[in-house]
């Protein structure tokens, strides 16, 4: 593990001496004869040992007075995957954060929401990350218009409110202090790629074109086919090579196309509001797991013989998982001991009839998927399901929309498994699944499923769910991402992305 990283100064220096990317997002080096901070990878010769200072992050260097490096960008650097695989207090305000609680609700609402005075929430983020809520939000919000200004052609007033300041004058006095630049002047040093995006993005009126970094390698396979082959009808596409869906946000609705690159996701967001950009940036990044650790996890699993040719042959494999997570609970539910098809079909059944519909000019998306509100007063006998299953959803939307209930990023992993455990209906499984892709435990496992079972036959593994949970045991904390690899060893349309000209909508 590399907790609090920026401490061992030792092996900050070794990082930036071989401009080590892995390392990005990890800490963040100060210069102390420049005022500049940057990322472990910066192009720049570094600078002396004894003029460089570590910090745990972007925050933290902005509150000592250092600006951002125009080479390096440290602000577009991935996130820390630091709060991928912890669920203490400190990893779900940063997932908070990054869903622009702060900026909505301010530091009190981010503290009702875990549980702990505002007093508590700002003492534990000042001593692991050195900055409290409020600088941190203001970290995001600088990234958030630097991104906008240099890829998009919206006036800087657009900007400014879509980023989340509050003002023109406090946008203005941020990105010059962070940046050491005016926002026009970030504007026409953008490199010409993002000027081009920011001209095709203009040409149609709340549609923003960005790029989403990640850690190399990432490995699209199983990452979009597991979204496409299981998409829901309405909610979900594969067009033109991008994976598109419906988002339901604060402030409105959108729509976003995710598409894979090399070296980046392109992102293609459509939005009612403005407002809601941090939140859909964060959920997206959410979805496809894009600030996971693909190094530490794979040399991981390569420890046991048995996966270490499945991690060879096609490593970087990530997590699929949610934009929503009540959403796919109730997904979870529709899936239970059906085949992906009838999944799907139970689901665009209830999208149909619940879901709030939208107008998607550039594909055949056609709804937002239900929220709890809307399903909780649903007629079980309206369910084309068995009726200990009808019992089983309605109870858990029940839970959801009375607020009992809590799946979200301020929930703690263990709590969340326990309540789910305790509604009818929720196996091992069920359960697992759901810890998987909608709480995002990197060490869900599913000993019991079926496509796990086979593949573990086929390697050789045990294939009996107490044998294969003391086998994994070594795969800790990373078995959810072990489970990815052992459901590519079965030849199904998860584990593979359609042709680009395919129109997959189920």
């Amino acid at each position: 593990m590399l907790e609090h990283m920026h401490t061992d100064t030792e092996r900050c220096l070794r990082a930036v001496r071989s401009k080590d990317a892995r390392f990005d997002g990890w800490f963040f080096t100060a210069v102390l004869t420049t005022r500049v901070y940057c990322r472990p990878s910066c192009p720049v010769v570094p600078p002396k040992d004894r003029n460089m200072t570590f910090y745990p992050s972007a925050a933290a260097c902005q509150q000592a007075g250092f600006r951002a490096c125009k080479r390096c960008r440290p602000d577009s650097s991935p996130g820390s995957p630091e709060w991928n695989h912890r669920a203490d207090l400190v990893a779900r305000a940063m997932r908070l954060i990054a869903d622009g609680v702060v900026d909505r609700e301010g530091v009190p609402g981010l503290a009702a929401r875990l549980g702990y005075s505002a007093r508590q929430v700002e003492r534990q983020l000042l001593a692991e990350l050195g900055a409290g809520p409020l600088a941190l939000a203001r970290a995001q919000r600088a990234q958030t218009a630097r991104l906008l200004i240099e890829t998009t052609a919206l006036p800087m007033a657009d900007i400014a409110f879509a980023a989340g300041f509050s003002s023109i004058r406090t946008f203005n006095d941020t990105v010059r202090e962070v940046f050491a630049l005016a926002p026009k002047e970030l504007r026409a040093r953008a490199p010409k790629r993002a000027a081009d995006g920011a001209a095709a993005a203009s040409g149609a009126s709340g549609v923003i074109s960005l790029r989403l970094p990640f850690r190399a390698p990432l490995n699209p396979d199983n990452l979009f086919g597991h979204l496409i082959a299981t998409g829901v009808p309405g909610v979900e596409e594969w067009r033109d090579g991008a994976y598109r869906r419906t988002l339901s946000l604060p402030y409105g609705h959108g729509i976003v196309a995710l598409t894979p690159r090399p070296d980046h996701i392109g992102c293609r967001l459509s939005l009612t509001d403005p407002r809601d950009l941090t939140i859909a940036i964060s959920r997206c990044r959410r979805l496809l797991d894009l600030d996971a650790d693909p190094a530490a996890i794979d040399d991981q699993l390569r420890a046991d013989p048995l996966l270490a040719p499945l991690v060879d042959k096609a490593p970087g494999r990530r997590v699929p998982r949610t934009v929503d997570e009540a959403e796919f609970a109730v997904r979870a539910v529709l899936g239970q001991q059906v085949s992906t098809a009838a999944a799907r079909t139970h689901a665009a059944r209830l999208v149909t009839a619940h879901g709030e519909p939208v107008d998607d000019p550039e594909g055949g998306l056609t709804h937002l998927f239900p929220g709890p509100e809307r399903l909780a007063s649903l007629d079980p006998e309206s369910l084309a399901l068995p009726r200990s299953r009808r019992t089983t959803l309605t109870t858990l939307v029940r839970h959801l929309a009375d607020g009992d209930l809590a799946l979200g990023s301020a929930g703690g992993w263990d709590e969340a498994r326990a309540r789910l455990t305790e509604l009818p209906g929720f196996g091992p499984w069920t359960v697992e699944v759901i810890a998987m892709r909608a709480l995002g435990d990197p060490d869900a496992f599913l000993p019991s499923d079926l496509g796990i079972r086979r593949s573990a036959r086929e390697l050789g593994l045990p294939h009996t769910p107490a044998a294969l949970t003391a086998r994994a045991a070594a795969w800790r904390p990373w078995r959810a991402y072990a489970v990815q690899y052992l459901w590519a060893v079965d030849d199904h349309p998860i584990n593979f992305i359609p042709a680009r000209d395919a129109q997959v909508r189920t």
